[in-house]
């Protein structure tokens, strides 16, 4: 006896790489904010790694199809590829413009 699931060849191995592109961008953002998180001194590193998180969700939003762009693609690519861009160059720009402290 089959399973009503198990009949589309690839249905559980397609629906768990949907998770990939947005995984890659939480596991940045989350690795930044703990560096963030750290030291005093750090701040600058974490920020500049979550910039880098969302540039690199820019680039597979952009790359990849909708059909693999998966959790990543939440309105339409130009949209989402914009935003995430913008978001990230501003983490960075404002990353790398604070002075450094007294």
């Amino acid at each position: 006896m089959s399973r009503a699931g198990s009949s589309r060849p690839g249905g559980a191995a397609a629906r768990s790489q949907r998770y990939w592109p947005l995984l890659v961008v939480v596991i940045g953002v989350v690795l930044g904010m703990t560096i963030v998180f750290v030291g005093d001194d750090s701040w600058r590193l974490g920020c500049l790694i979550v910039g880098s998180a969302l540039g690199i969700g820019a680039v597979e939003r952009l790359a990849l199809p909708a059909a693999d762009a998966g959790l990543l693609q939440v309105r339409s690519k130009l949209f989402d590829i914009a935003f995430l861009a913008l978001s990230g160059g501003a983490v960075i720009i404002l990353a790398l413009s604070v002075p450094a402290g007294r």
